[in-house]
């Protein structure tokens, strides 16, 4: 009895110690959410206006460019797929995961090849795991990104929708993230970067009833969108990145608040447990004394006569 005794308080302190790290792991998580989010709200409006400017120039040119164009047929896409470099973030990762294996059979079953790019370390072992091809990919950053590490990601993706396809370009490029809604959810989503849809910019604008303002280019439209471009996909990125950042510290935090109540409801049961071996090694050991003495008092009854 004593030796199960002494495995419940080693359970309970093995269980005890975990229950520190997930809990000191849940106040991290809380405490770099905010920073996350404040980052997101301070990059929405540059995008925003970002993507007004394209549009604008777009639909105040008959200029044809990469950025606004489609393809008559395309034949070649590209996913940026943001994964996390670190586990213990629940469903985090396999939600981008299946949202990106989602909008890759859709665009094969288009008749599309399909380039992959990925971001995290979660992304590039389930891919390796599985000895796909991976154009590019990068990692180390993905809990507290940069817009120089955007500037590096969106890099080749750039150089991938200039050139040709048959050079190894592509005729369009999609992004899968996720999307932080609020602290309890985050949605995977995945979006088309390029060419950007013009008619989908200007209802979004007239919805908010926005009006998209007249220039005159110069030295031309295409020489502005050229300008543009770059800019254009390293603050959607930037943007990707600080949401699904705030979204895997939102779900660290939960994953880890979750690993915190259960460690707390196993060491109850184990103390339960404990404190009935306890209990019952002391029935034990006063049935034994009081059988010994019984037995005393048998044996010098039996000498006095």
């Amino acid at each position: 009895m004593g030796a199960q005794l002494r495995v419940y308080k080693r359970r309970i302190q093995a269980v005890t110690a975990t229950k520190k790290i997930t809990k000191a792991m849940e106040m991290i998580a809380a405490s770099r959410i905010v920073k996350a989010q404040r980052k997101v709200s301070a990059s929405m409006p540059y995008a925003t206006e970002l993507t007004r400017a394209v549009t604008a120039v777009a639909t105040g040119s008959t200029t044809k460019h990469p950025l606004t164009t489609e393809a008559e047929a395309p034949g070649r896409a590209a996913i940026l797929l943001i994964t996390s470099d670190r586990g213990l973030a629940g469903g985090y990762s396999s939600n981008a995961l299946k949202a990106a294996e989602r909008l890759r059979e859709r665009l094969a079953a288009e008749g599309k090849e399909v380039d992959a790019y990925i971001v995290g370390r979660k992304g590039v072992a389930y891919y390796g795991f599985r000895e796909r091809k991976v154009a590019e990919s990068w990692t180390g950053f993905t809990d507290s990104p940069e817009y120089s590490d955007a500037k590096r990601v969106a890099a080749p993706l750039i150089e991938a929708i200039q050139k040709d396809t048959a050079e190894g370009g592509v005729d369009e490029l999609h992004i899968v993230f996720t999307e932080f809604v609020s602290m309890m959810t985050q949605n995977a989503v995945d979006d088309r970067m390029l060419p950007l849809s013009l008619d989908t910019a200007a209802q979004e604008s007239s919805e908010k009833g926005e009006i998209l303002p007249l220039f005159d280019f110069e030295p031309s439209a295409e020489d502005v969108l050229d300008a543009l471009l770059p800019r254009y996909v390293e603050s959607r990125i930037y943007n990707a990145l600080l949401q699904a950042a705030a979204s895997e510290h939102a779900a660290r935090r939960r994953a880890m608040k979750s690993a915190t109540d259960n460690a707390g409801d196993l060491i109850k049961s184990l103390s339960r447990l404990a404190n009935a071996a306890r209990q019952a090694e002391i029935t034990q050991e006063i049935s034994e004394i009081v059988g010994g003495a019984g037995a005393l008092s048998d044996a010098s009854a039996g000498s006095d006569k």
